[in-house]
């Protein structure tokens, strides 16, 4: 796969107006980070602008029978009261700062995962930034090589053309 292209191809799509909705961009974010990077699963989230809460948009199947999940019905992460997200998922959303790690439970903001979700051998972690506002979240798990500094690069990419997107149509 030609990652330069895929992602050229997101912005032109984006660009023609084409795509018109926050749904179908999440998509195509999550259909170009996962084959760009080979991971099995992706998830991709806005920061609801009036509550800020982190929902997702678009994700592979990746809850499995997660409790969390199946509780709210939806994946939705509130904003504590002290304007965090907390746990593993929250870490990019807190500190504004991209990361992957090999074994995601042993990072220092892991609460583990949930019961019934898949498990997650190496996690990435984007968070999707645009003039200094964090709008959302990519996040990859399960690649089949190892993570390294060019899939967060690309990832890192991918968030900001998604960011003008977000930028654009909800704020």
């Amino acid at each position: 796969m030609d990652t330069r292209s895929e992602i050229e191809k997101l912005k032109k799509l984006i660009s023609s107006g084409k795509v018109s909705s926050v749904n179908e961009i999440s998509d195509l974010v999550l259909e170009v980070s996962k084959d760009t990077t080979q991971s099995k699963h992706c998830y991709v989230a806005i920061v609801d602008p009036e509550n800020k809460d982190s929902v997702g948009i678009s994700f592979s199947h990746m809850t499995g029978e997660c409790e969390n999940y199946r509780k709210i019905g939806e994946a939705r992460f509130p904003v504590r009261k002290d304007g965090t997200y907390g746990g593993l998922l929250g870490y990019s959303l807190d500190t504004g700062k991209s990361f992957y790690i090999k074994n995601p439970e042993s990072h220092s903001a892991s609460h583990g995962i949930p019961t019934g979700h898949v498990p997650v051998d190496q996690f990435l972690s984007v968070p999707v930034i645009n003039e200094g506002d964090i709008l959302g979240q990519i996040v990859l798990g399960n690649p089949e090589d190892d993570y390294d500094d060019y899939d967060l690069e690309i990832v890192e990419e991918i968030a900001s053309i998604y960011g003008s997107f977000i930028k654009r149509a909800l704020y």
